[in-house]
Order: C-alpha cells, then sequence, then structure tokens
C-alpha cells in the first residue's frame, strides 16, 4: 500500500493512475476503522481498479470540542486493516496540511443542512463540506463511497458535488449499514462506550426494526409511531433520544402520513451516556 502525506504527492499519483485509464474508488473516513468502513472499501474495490482511503480526523465538523478531543485516533491498527484488505493508496495528512490557512467557505445546502443533525450540530455539515471539497480535490475519483448510517451526509456529499463541484464528475455512492450481531449499527464512537452502555445501545436498531414492522400494518399514524419510538428507547436508563423523525428519503423533510412520500426514513439521534449516536431504517 502506498501512503500519501501531502496533497500534492497523492494527487500527482491520482492523476497519473487516470492517465493510465484506471478508475479510482475512494473512501474517506476519520479512522478507527471497523467492518463498516472496510465494507466500503470491499465495494470500491468491486467498482474500481485502485482504491484510496484517506484517514483524517476533520476539526471544523465538530461542534463539540471534547467530543473531538475524545474521537478515537489508532493510526498504526487502521494501516493494519487497510494492509489485510489490499487498499492500494492511503492519504493520511496532518491538520497543517489540510488547513495551511482556516477555512472559512461557507455552503448552502437549501433546508438540507439545517434540519435532523444540521439543526442539533450546528457548523457540522459545513465542515463536512469544506473537508469533502477538499478531499476530492486531493483525490478527483471516479467514485465515492459513503454509508447509509450517515445518511443525511449521503444526501449532502451528494448536493455538494452536485452544486459545488460537477466539474470533478465524481459518482457518489451510497452503501448499506453494516451492523453488530445484536443490530447496533458499527460507529467509531462504539468504542467510548462502557460495557453496560454497549448492551443498552442495542436497543437503538431494535426499537427501529420494531417500527418498521409496525409501520407495516398501517396500524399506526406518523405521530403514534414517532411516540412510541421515543417512549420505548427513553425508558432506559442509558438511553436519551435526542430527536426521531420520519422523513420523505429523498428530501429529508418531515411527514404527516404514510402517504405522503414513496421512500420514507426514520433517522435518530439518541446519547447513551455521554456518547451520541445515530441510525436509521428505511420503511417499506
Amino acid at each position: 500500500m502506498e501512503i500519501y502525506k501531502t496533497r500534492k504527492e497523492a494527487t500527482e499519483r491520482i492523476n497519473e493512475l487516470k492517465r493510465q485509464g484506471k478508475t479510482v474508488g475512494f473512501v474517506p473516513t476519520m479512522g478507527a476503522l471497523h467492518e463498516g468502513h472496510l465494507s466500503l472499501m470491499r465495494c470500491s474495490k468491486r467498482d474500481n481498479d485502485i482504491t484510496a482511503v484517506s484517514i483524517f480526523v476533520n476539526p471544523t465538523q465538530f461542534n463539540d470540542p471534547k467530543d473531538l478531543e475524545h474521537y478515537p485516533r489508532m493510526l498504526d491498527k487502521d494501516i493494519e486493516k487497510l494492509e489485510a484488505e489490499k487498499v492500494d493508496i492511503l492519504f493520511a495528512p496532518d491538520e497543517k496540511e489540510m488547513y495551511p490557512e482556516p477555512d472559512t467557505r461557507q455552503f448552502d445546502f437549501g433546508h438540507l443542512d439545517k434540519i435532523l443533525e444540521g439543526k442539533h450540530r450546528p457548523g457540522h455539515f459545513n465542515g463536512v463540506a469544506q473537508v469533502v471539497s477538499k478531499l476530492f480535490q486531493v483525490i478527483p475519483a471516479t467514485r465515492a463511497y459513503f454509508g447509509k448510517k450517515d445518511y443525511q451526509q449521503y444526501l449532502i456529499i451528494r448536493e455538494l458535488v452536485h452544486r459545488y463541484m460537477p466539474e470533478l464528475d465524481i459518482e457518489i455512492i451510497p452503501c448499506p449499514i453494516i451492523r453488530e450481531k445484536d443490530g447496533l449499527a458499527m460507529s467509531s464512537r462504539n468504542l467510548l462506550l462502557s460495557p453496560e452502555e454497549r448492551k443498552s445501545a442495542a436497543l437503538i436498531s431494535q426499537v427501529l426494526f420494531r417500527a418498521r414492522e409496525l409501520s407495516s400494518t398501517n396500524t399506526m399514524t406518523i405521530e403514534e409511531l414517532k411516540n412510541f419510538v421515543i417512549d420505548t428507547i427513553n425508558q432506559n436508563p442509558h438511553l436519551k433520544v435526542e430527536y426521531f423523525e420520519i422523513a420523505d428519503a429523498n428530501t429529508l423533510l418531515p411527514i404527516e402520513n404514510w402517504y405522503e412520500a414513496d421512500k420514507k426514513i426514520g433517522l435518530i439521534a439518541a446519547y447513551c451516556g455521554q456518547i451520541r449516536l445515530i441510525d436509521n431504517v428505511e420503511f417499506n
């Protein structure tokens, strides 16, 4: 595996490969790699000649300094996993390389960055757009892969390319959520849970799956189902729902009845102890 620390070297190598007619798949990450990340790399390897991965904990997308400070970092272990997956290229810059000067750019995604995660984490998606736009310039890939666990982020990045970077012509590929055996969506933040919290965290996905079953029976209204999810999860002493919304999966605008959208999705953010977890489930 080739490892690059500077933007210049990484871009020169990617452009050289593209001149050779190679297709390049790109998986941007913040490290602390788990099976969810590795599944994205396998999708990329299936679709492309070359797979590139980046590892960079981006400070501009953290609206809580403590969250940034505690975010797990384990580059040596991550490199071992990448080599085992036969990834071709790793771009692993430091903060000075990515932000030689402050990034003051402001992005506008209409309503999309102002609801759900955008509402509860002000500035988060602007930071995501800053770093992803920089990474796409460094790694001008054929395709880039993102997990559906961060569903709103996937829609934001798709819109980022459409609105701000159409000349790059990067295809944004969404990949399925990868879950633990008990259903918990895989996340680097799961490493920060105590054993007792980890057991409780599985309830989030279990209640979402139950909500999906209930939605197919047409016996509950949207409002009743939302209350069921929130109340059931909040009964656990380790868990506290920040939001749960049922929305149109294409726009993420909330719906009030089951006939408003062809494709529907339930999105949740909940605290397990001090750790904030997100998940979602698509409804039939």
